[in-house]
């Protein structure tokens, strides 16, 4: 049996296409039997970005998985957000955890001091003028304050700043323990993340580098394809699982109204 695929989004983070009831119909037959929508989480500001859903949109959302859930009784689905850490939004975080009743929530890092969304498509000559060990500093330092908080049960793409092939030239694993430390002690998962096939990487988030530390620490792992469209729901997931069983994983983990439920992989 496949993972559940945890991380999905939607038309209404503006920059993905297909309806939740038409995921779920695709979920089915690519022989998923758990999904959960996980779309960009809204910011207090309607403008902080163009690639997030807006704050009167979010029952819009809740709406949409819904109808998903009741088209698609067969299928297990959950409700979710992928929310951006940003350290001076914590607050922020807490209301929207309150407003629905999530099943779990994905804590990402995509931007560093200065407001810039390291991933974006839009801004990769950024990378060509900065420090790039610099960036991956900052952004595991932000990394591991996201997963510090406790407010998660997830943290998406650990690695993401590869995303355009800029890896760092120094040893990073002392920054990516304190991490995986960080996760042990609020019991915080991991995914593996389809996605970076997808981009210039060619490599699943995070690498087994850092899924080998993560096992060792005792981490626990989700998995997640990052669709944006119908054709990647699960897509390379048994890649994915292959890289889990060779890395020393044997479980995955679930999840229903924020409470985690470990499963054989």
């Amino acid at each position: 049996m496949l993972p559940a695929d945890y991380h999905m989004h939607t038309p209404l983070c503006r920059h993905a296409t297909g309806e939740p009831t038409d995921y779920a119909a695709h979920a089915l037959s690519v022989g998923l039997t758990e999904i959960g929508f996980s779309d960009h989480s809204p910011m207090k500001e309607n403008d902080f970005d163009d690639w997030r859903m807006r704050d009167d949109q979010l029952a819009e959302y809740v709406t949409k998985v819904e109808k998903a859930r009741k088209d698609y009784p067969q299928l297990q689905i959950r409700l979710a957000l992928e929310v951006d850490f940003l350290p001076d939004r914590v607050n922020w975080i807490r209301q929207l955890a309150a407003r629905y009743p999530w099943d779990y929530l994905i804590g990402s890092v995509h931007y560093v001091s200065g407001g810039w969304d390291i991933d974006s498509p839009f801004k990769r000559e950024l990378w060509e003028r900065c420090d790039v060990d610099a960036v991956w500093t900052e952004y595991f330092d932000r990394l591991t304050q996201a997963a510090s908080s406790g407010l998660f049960e997830i943290i998406g793409h650990a690695d993401l700043p590869k995303k355009f092939g800029h890896l760092p030239k120094h040893d990073i694993t002392p920054l990516v323990e304190k991490f995986l430390n960080a996760c042990k002690t609020t019991d915080t998962a991991i995914e593996l993340n389809t996605a970076g096939l997808r981009k210039d990487c060619r490599e699943i988030y995070p690498s087994p580098a850092i899924l080998e530390l993560a096992q060792l620490n005792g981490v626990a792992i989700t998995f997640g394809s990052d669709a944006h469209a119908l054709g990647e729901i699960g897509a390379d997931f048994a890649r994915a699982i292959q890289l889990a069983k060779a890395t020393g994983f044997k479980q995955t983990r679930r999840f229903e109204a924020r409470q985690k439920h470990d499963v054989t992989l």
